[in-house]
């Protein structure tokens, strides 16, 4: 097994040239697609450390309304809740009181990031938010800031349209 000292560098030509031939076999112009058969996201669910932290940080920091805090079905004692991230999608969180999760880890499979599309004058203002919160941020192309939640979840404002990213249809 390698440790992160002795993995082999990736090399940039081979990754391209999958990348073009994954895109050859897989994507199709979008005149020539067929129609999802979802109607959209329903909500991406995270794990959370503490229920009124994340509270605090998802509605009084970047002003997503909570809309639902219940017991969750699959865990007793367990909470399951929601916040509005516009366009009918929601953000939800569980919390398992008595289970050690551990700590937040990037994993095969598991979150890499939630991008979540927000006007272009209120990303300048939710910038600022995290900044007078205190919470660590960067700036990316001038449309995008990542940072990370209270239990180190990384989460990505984006000023960009939904389905486009950095000028580029993606839908």
């Amino acid at each position: 097994m390698s440790t992160p000292e002795t993995i082999a560098t990736p090399d940039p030509t081979a990754l391209a040239a999958s990348r073009a031939r994954i895109r050859d076999a897989h994507l199709r112009p979008a005149g020539e697609r067929p129609a999802s058969t979802a109607r959209g996201l329903h909500h991406t669910a995270l794990i959370s450390s503490d229920v009124e932290a994340t509270i605090r940080f998802y509605s009084d920091v970047l002003g997503f309304p909570l809309t639902e805090l219940i017991e969750n079905r699959d865990y007793p004692g367990s909470s399951h809740f929601f916040f509005d991230i516009g366009n009918g999608n929601l953000l939800a969180f569980f919390d398992f009181p008595g289970l050690d999760v551990g700590p937040y880890a990037e994993v095969l499979g598991g979150l890499h990031h939630v991008a979540i599309s927000v006007e272009p004058q209120r990303w300048e203002a939710l910038v600022g938010r995290l900044t007078d919160a205190g919470v660590e941020h960067v700036l990316h192309s001038g449309v995008s800031v990542y940072f990370r939640d209270p239990d180190g979840a990384r989460i990505e404002l984006i000023a960009d349209p939904l389905g486009e990213m950095y000028g580029e249809h993606v839908l």
